[in-house]
């Protein structure tokens, strides 16, 4: 009986901080750019957002790459039922911030991954609750001018300066709120036959 084949790994994400969290796995990756319209849809919930961007963003780029084996990801910041994007300024960033102080904050982390070639397909969502503390303008301003975290839904980084932003956070994988929940990606990739240990 002949080895089962050792599939090619791709990042369907151009985000910094996803490729440094699988890379954390010490296995060879490609990256590829999805292109795929990240626009809510009247009266989707960001949880089914998050779910259906990063179905979408995996099928996009395992659509190009049919033998390998595609992780795709996103994030959705998510207050009061509504959903906060990447701020991309900082007035926007403040604003942000100024509505999340004292609150708490669930980000929705979903991770899927897509084989076209072997039919495989999985999304799994990671919920963090973030608790803000009650923080003052001075704070806000003082951090968004120390780290500039325009890029994140949110506003902050919190395996960064914002941590000090924060009472607490809620979750069972811990580097959801980063981006891309790894226990439930290590779990996927290998149920679509990737090798993580090389066992």
């Amino acid at each position: 009986m002949s080895e089962p084949i050792q599939r090619k790994l791709i990042l369907g994400s151009t985000s910094p901080y996803r490729r440094e969290l699988l890379a954390r796995l010490r296995i060879p990756f490609e990256v590829a750019a999805p292109d795929v319209d990240e626009s809510a849809r009247a009266g989707e919930t960001p949880q089914q957002l998050a779910c259906r961007l990063a179905m979408a963003k995996a099928r996009a780029v395992a659509a190009q790459f049919p033998s390998c084996v595609v992780v795709g990801s996103d994030q959705v910041a998510e207050l009061d039922g509504q959903a906060l994007g990447k701020p991309g300024n900082h007035a926007r960033a403040v604003a942000q911030l100024q509505q999340m102080r004292g609150k708490s904050v669930i980000f929705q982390t979903a991770v899927a991954v897509v084989c076209v070639e072997t039919g495989f397909a999985q999304m799994d969502l990671a919920q963090v609750k973030v608790n803000f503390r009650q923080l003052s303008d001075a704070e806000i301003e003082a951090y968004l001018r120390a780290e500039t975290p325009y890029d994140c839904a949110g506003s902050a980084k919190s395996e960064g300066l914002g941590i000090a932003l924060l009472d607490s956070i809620d979750n069972d994988d811990p580097t959801a709120l980063v981006g891309l929940p790894m226990i439930r990606t290590c779990r996927m990739i290998q149920a679509a036959g990737i090798k993580v240990l090389g066992a």
